[in-house]
């Protein structure tokens, strides 16, 4: 278990440490309140020492922001290529992720922030980290990520193809982007295989918060297992398919990518990117090396119905930033033993398509998802 050290009041003290993104404890830990200037708290944030907050709450948020300032500064340089580009924008968060994250709180062991102002976040942190049982210190950023999953899931994010909202969880990527559930809600679906009867059936690969396995359900399928391999995502898909009422045609399984038997219809939306994720959100972008679209595509023939289909819904990001090539993603499309029946494309309406000052907005601007029809053979 680790642990962080540090000394209040002449007094030495130690905490449990958390972090989602695996950071290891820091190794010099000072206290910090209201007293601390955001130039000296950034001074030592970049040396490396964390800053545990004892002062007001909302200041601490402010020292955030202040901080944040100071590390935009100096904005990523673009590189040579748009994978050049890519990686110095990895770098970047990476350091900005590092120095804000050295701003720590604690929790007390019943995840009662005590500061001055602070907000009640006991029930979000029980959502996010399960029952409390001591006092734990997490970074600030972590905490604020931590409320605002809790927001998300009580307000939830309306699916138009659901005509319903989807509730997402901490460390579960949410479906803001509509387009890849539009393409599923619209592409024709594949005719049944006689011995069924007409009784089609579906696996949803890395359901996530579950909402493909719903707009399958929406769209007349008649069971369809989804599955993924974090417990998070399985307990969230599980809740709102309660949620939404198909409880009798949605199972979840897990922890695992393809369940066991054949389908009619088998729907993969695999991360985007080739590369590592830093935190538990970002699994929902980041596959290194492409490990999910790999397992996805080899293991296709094994799990569909005569007539069957796989759906690959991908956007072509990676190929726009020099990661991964249109031609690569086709060989293994024919070395699995599939071929294409037909690609259906969209483009983006995400905010950040439009940010000119992205450093990666060239490849974003010009974006498409794509949903492929495989077939087997």
């Amino acid at each position: 278990m680790s642990t962080i050290r540090w000394t209040e009041t002449n007094t030495p003290r130690s905490a449990h440490w958390h972090s989602e993104s695996a950071t290891p404890p820091p190794r010099r830990v000072i206290v910090a309140d209201d007293r601390m200037k955001a130039d000296t708290a950034y001074r030592l944030a970049c040396e490396g020492t964390a800053l545990l907050w004892r002062g007001d709450f909302h200041n601490a948020r402010q020292l955030l922001r202040a901080m944040s300032r100071r590390i935009d500064r100096k904005p990523p340089r673009r590189g040579d290529s748009p994978a050049d580009s890519f990686h110095l924008h990895r770098r970047a968060r990476s350091h900005r992720a590092r120095v804000l994250g050295r701003l720590l709180v604690l929790l007390e062991g019943d995840y009662c922030l005590n500061l001055r102002r602070a907000p009640d976040v006991r029930r979000a942190c029980t959502e996010a980290y399960g029952p409390p049982s001591e006092p734990m210190a997490v970074s600030l950023t972590e905490l604020l990520g931590v409320v605002g999953a809790h927001q998300w899931r009580t307000k939830g994010v309306e699916v138009p193809a659901l005509d319903a909202r989807v509730h997402p969880r901490y460390g579960v990527f949410s479906p803001v982007r509509g387009e890849y559930v539009d393409l599923v809600a619209h592409a024709p679906l594949p005719t049944p295989a006689d011995h069924h009867m007409g009784r089609r059936t579906a696996f949803d690969l890395g359901t996530g918060t579950g909402v493909l396995a719903a707009v399958l359900a929406r769209r007349g399928i008649d069971h369809i297992v989804a599955t993924d391999i974090s417990p998070r995502a399985l307990a969230c898909a599980r809740e709102n398919v309660r949620r939404l009422g198909f409880t009798g045609r949605i199972d979840v399984m897990g922890p695992g990518l393809f369940p066991d038997g054949r389908a009619d219809l088998v729907v993969c939306n695999p991360p985007w990117i080739p590369a590592r994720p830093t935190s538990a959100v970002e699994r929902g972008v980041y596959d290194p090396g492409s490990g999910m679209l790999r397992g996805f595509l080899d293991g296709l023939t094994a799990h569909l119905e005569p007539g069957g289909e796989g759906w690959l819904i991908l956007s072509d990001l990676a190929e726009r930033l020099g990661l991964r090539t249109r031609g690569e993603l086709l060989a293994g499309i024919e070395a699995a033993g599939l071929h294409v029946v037909d690609r259906i494309d969209t483009r983006p309406r995400h905010p950040r398509a439009r940010d000119t000052a992205d450093p990666l907005h060239a490849a974003r601007a010009a974006e498409v998802t794509s949903l492929w029809r495989l077939a087997g053979g």
